[in-house]
């Protein structure tokens, strides 16, 4: 009788899950003691102190991801709490091998003008988190979306400006901004809602080949479309990594809302022909294949075209596993070794035992977004909140890849890590919408109050005592 009686008891306790913020905080605080020591290691080896111009730097740093965390604690107390010690780790170690690569090539970027980034991403990071209170309104703006994401796909092949070979810029000011980057947000946006509100269609198949289920020929405008803007990034721009970075969230977003492997298909061998027609018709697309695939060749061209490649392959090389140590090698011969091939920077002073690790970051990354994608009960939440973490391990993918020689170089950054405003801000913006999402997802339901529980029924009396009454 006890037990039955404390059971019926404890139905009307409140379930109050915890909010993990005081785990995001130590694990915060974990981040910030990292990139400090970083910088002090690299104080050291290149001047034989701890140079206490930077210290107000990283304070700032700390400063600003201390508010960030300040910021989820009133407005998504029930985000994940791995995203943001992630994602500040990794910007702040990106500061100090901006920092480290400065001090070996002057003329490079200065990390004071990355942390104005930060500090810029920071503020878009908090309007995110502030604006969407609820990541289903979004879902309403889906062909608005669509608009502006093309505009700004396409808005450089017009007024950029060609930097090193690409024309994936545009100048507002002093600054060049990459429009791509934030066209990626508001495209995913609109593959989410529109791939949930298609899904049934999408989904249908007309024949059957060699046990794969091929979609219907009318069903095949949305994927000629995007097959099409992404041919034409890549031939007006001479931009090979926005077009795959686009066209690979398109497709694996597309295969996610359909569970259809033909779709997959059908998108590999579209980019493959595309792929190899631009190789054979444009010259930029010739070279940067004939460098990936002949390096070494004395061939003139690739001489002068593959040096980066080359001593990026050299320092990652001489790195070895454990690495030369912060600020005891030479990122400063390769060119571009703050943006293009920072990873290669990171991998001769840290080796491939520190490449790994950054490795492992980006997988929790995408880990804990496909936990958010799981966990979420609404369509468009799941299939929004997958794409965005593919986006980044799928941008990482390309990049790395690139460096080490897997696929051709395409010219995109290394997100968190590489310099650059436009990158760090939609990542940053990525990551308030994973929190935004992530919080919908942790949060209690809100449920009816607990029925009263039935009355618990007497004990009954032994034969002798009902006896005795009678």
């Amino acid at each position: 009788m006890n037990v039955v009686t404390a059971a019926a008891r404890t139905a009307h306790l409140p379930l109050t899950p915890r909010t993990r913020r005081g785990t995001e905080l130590f694990l915060l605080l974990f981040a910030f003691a990292l990139v400090a020591g970083a910088y002090i290691n690299v104080s050291f080896a290149l001047h034989g102190n701890i140079q206490v111009d930077g210290l107000p730097a990283i304070g700032g740093v700390a400063g600003l991801f201390l508010g960030a965390h300040v910021l989820i604690r009133k407005v998504a107390k029930h985000a994940d709490p791995l995203l943001l010690p992630i994602a500040a780790l990794l910007n702040g170690l990106g500061l100090v091998v901006i920092y480290r690569i400065h001090a070996a090539s002057p003329r490079s970027p200065t990390a004071g003008t990355q942390l104005l980034w930060t500090a810029l991403a920071m503020v878009a990071f908090a309007v995110t988190l502030l604006i969407v209170r609820d990541h289903t309104m979004l879902q309403r703006y889906r062909y608005i979306a669509m608009l502006a994401g093309l505009v700004l796909l396409v808005l450089p092949a017009i007024v950029g400006a060609n930097i090193n070979g690409a024309q994936i810029w545009i100048r507002v000011g002093g600054f060049s901004l990459q429009p791509a980057e934030i066209a990626k947000l508001l495209l995913m946006v609109f593959f989410a809602s529109y791939f949930v509100a298609k899904r049934d269609v999408l989904a249908l198949a007309s024949k059957r080949v060699f046990g794969i289920d091929f979609p219907r020929a009318r069903d095949l405008g949305p994927v000629a479309i995007a097959w099409l803007v992404s041919l034409a990034v890549l031939i007006f721009e001479k931009d090979l990594g926005t077009s795959l970075l686009f066209f690979g969230i398109f497709i694996v977003m597309l295969y996610v809302a359909t569970e259809r492997t033909s779709w997959v298909i059908i998108g590999f061998l579209l980019f493959a022909v595309g792929a190899f027609a631009a190789y054979k018709l444009f010259p930029h697309v010739h070279a940067r294949v004939e460098v990936w695939l002949h390096p070494f060749s004395q061939d003139p061209a690739i001489v002068r075209n593959g040096y980066q490649l080359r001593q990026a392959l050299f320092g990652m090389a001489s790195g070895g596993v454990p690495g030369t140590g912060l600020g005891q090698g030479h990122p400063d011969i390769v060119p571009f070794a703050y943006s293009d091939f920072i990873l290669s920077s990171i991998g001769e002073e840290l080796g491939l035992a520190g490449l790994m690790a950054i490795v492992v970051l980006f997988a929790l990354i995408a880990e804990r977004g496909l936990r958010t994608a799981l966990s979420v009960r609404d369509g468009f939440g799941k299939l929004l909140a997958m794409g965005l973490a593919f986006s980044v391990t799928w941008q990482l993918f390309i990049v790395a890849g690139g460096v080490t020689r897997l696929i051709p170089l395409t010219g995109l950054t290394t997100p968190f890590i590489s310099y650059g405003g436009s990158s760090l801000l939609a990542n940053w913006i990525i990551i308030a919408l994973l929190l935004r999402i992530s919080d919908a997802a942790r949060r209690p339901v809100a449920s009816a109050p607990a029925p009263k529980p039935p009355p618990v029924a007497p004990m009954l009396l032994d034969a002798p005592t009902q006896m005795i009454r009678r």
